[in-house]
């Protein structure tokens, strides 16, 4: 499925998804199933199923701009909020079309199912544009920094302490990052997280365990 079918289901979905998508906060990823029937004209199973695996892979990327126009937003809104400027759509639909298959299991008769991902950092950084680094300012930090005691539901967007990097929702720290650095949030509004970010930087991953 090419981004221009991507980009207009993105802009104007008004149907059901096929499948329905899931959006995990605490890995960082959306999945969404995709079933490729096999072409009953086809003179084998063997021939069948490149075909209908791409068949599939769509099913799932479709599932998955669905479920995209739900997400919440930390300053408001949704996702499909943002679909009217065209430059986040395109953006959002390459994102889409950069989905990738976790599982895959073939079918007897050459159809397949599979189960497509997609990073909620990519989703982040479509509706953003690419991370950037401001004049003389370094990368350079820890890759991951637990952010405690913050309030409100998952959403996409946060900043702490004034940087905005990927950001992953958890009940408990991850076995992980045990040894991340750790901050406390003072207060939550909107999308700002109230702390002091330490050395953290636009490439890190903020762990925000919520109370």
């Amino acid at each position: 499925m090419n981004i221009s079918r991507h980009l207009a289901l993105l802009v104007f979905f008004t149907s059901p998804a096929i499948a329905h998508a899931q959006v995990d906060w605490a890995k960082g990823v959306i999945t969404a199933p995709g079933i490729g029937l096999a072409d009953r004209h086809a003179p084998n199973p063997a021939v069948a199923r490149g075909p209908s695996r791409r068949k599939a892979e769509d099913a799932g990327r479709t599932a998955l701009a669905a479920e995209l126009a739900s997400l919440p937003l930390a300053t408001g809104g949704t996702v499909g909020d943002k679909l009217a400027d065209a430059s986040v759509a395109k953006r959002i639909a390459a994102a889409v079309e950069g989905a990738y298959a976790i599982s895959a299991e073939p079918e007897t008769d050459g159809s397949w199912r599979v189960t497509m991902a997609l990073p909620v950092e990519a989703v982040r950084q479509a509706l953003t544009g690419p991370r950037a680094l401001a004049a003389g300012a370094s990368d350079t930090g820890p890759a991951a920094v637990v952010v405690e005691g913050v309030t409100g539901k998952p959403s996409l967007g946060v900043t702490v302490g004034g940087v905005a990097g990927a950001a992953i929702w958890v009940k408990s720290v991850p076995a992980w990052a045990k040894d991340a650095p750790r901050i406390k949030a003072k207060a939550v509004k909107g999308e700002a997280i109230d702390a002091d970010p330490g050395k953290a930087t636009v490439s890190t991953l903020f762990v925000l365990v919520t109370k």
